[in-house]
């Protein structure tokens, strides 16, 4: 598989298990855990009651346990977050630490391992699980197994080691957002980090933790900034770094590799920058970035 590549990432796990583990779950997050299963995988939230962002993360299933694919070294946080909900619900949350996340990634990904090239696409793997994506096709697959079952699977396929920032890259260009490092907890919101695109909300479940706030700016267009990405010549530009327009902040510079960036930016400015009238960060021009929309 020349055009298929690995890398390993700094992910952090969380185990549910237990007789009551998907409707407990099912309360609290953004996505229908009820169609999580051992053959699909989905992207969720958690929120505060005010909707506002507090983790993010992809959700699978191997065997009967719900596996949480979260930021790294904020795992014990999440725990704690989602058991004050806990009660007398029959569940048990886990920090997993033998297993670890592997991306694999390039053209024919899912077909290398064996998958469909459908959203979420799962198949248990030996003790772990490998799927697609479940928010772009275009970001490949991941791994989740013991390290060395993991690199003992990759070698039988021939698929080649890669490099973190060729993933990066990857997820950049699909403005796709990497936890805290893109959004803020307890101030960003689902819609304004693109969770609607990127199939992180099942807008015909019930309730859940900040359900109403989230519907509430869907249909009544309530967005006044969004996640974009952008692109520049040159080295990356720091995170945090202020967006202009006209020597006004309209944004912030987020995530980054070389030339590349996620940006928050205010939809007015999009809308009114342009050739003559450039959005700018560290005095270098930017410009939004025509993704690869897969």
């Amino acid at each position: 598989m020349p055009n298929t590549k690995y890398t390993k990432l700094p992910r952090g796990l969380v185990v549910i298990s237990g007789s009551d583990s998907n409707t407990f779950l099912q309360g609290l997050i953004s996505q229908n855990v009820n169609k999580v299963t051992q053959k699909k995988a989905a992207y969720s939230a958690l929120l505060t009651p005010q909707g506002k962002f507090l983790h993010d993360f992809c959700i699978s299933k191997i065997g009967n346990n719900l596996i949480l694919d979260c930021e790294q070294g904020r795992e014990e946080e999440l725990i704690s977050n989602i058991s004050k909900f806990k009660l007398r619900a029959k569940v048990e949350l886990k920090h997993e630490k033998e297993l670890s996340v592997f991306s694999v990634f390039g053209d024919e990904a899912s077909q290398s391992l064996h998958l469909s090239n459908i959203l979420g696409a799962s198949r248990e793997i030996k003790n772990g699980i490998a799927f697609v994506d479940p928010r772009k096709i275009g970001l490949g697959c991941r791994i989740i197994a013991p390290e060395s079952d993991t690199i003992e699977l990759l070698e039988d396929l021939s698929i080649k080691e890669g490099t973190f920032i060729e993933y990066d890259t990857i997820r950049l260009s699909l403005c796709i957002p990497d936890g805290t490092k893109d959004l803020l907890v307890n101030k960003s919101v689902l819609l304004e980090a693109n969770f609607d695109e990127l199939h992180g909300i099942d807008w015909e479940k019930g309730c859940y933790i900040g359900q109403e706030v989230t519907a509430r700016s869907k249909f009544r267009g309530l967005l006044k900034r969004r996640l974009v990405t952008v692109s520049y010549k040159g080295p990356s530009i720091n995170s945090g770094t202020p967006i202009l327009l006209n020597g006004k902040e309209v944004g912030t510079i987020k995530s980054s590799v070389d030339g590349l960036s996620l940006a928050m930016l205010r939809l007015d400015a999009l809308e009114e920058s342009g050739i003559a009238n450039p959005l700018t960060s560290n005095g270098i021009v930017i410009s939004r970035f025509k993704s690869f929309d897969k």
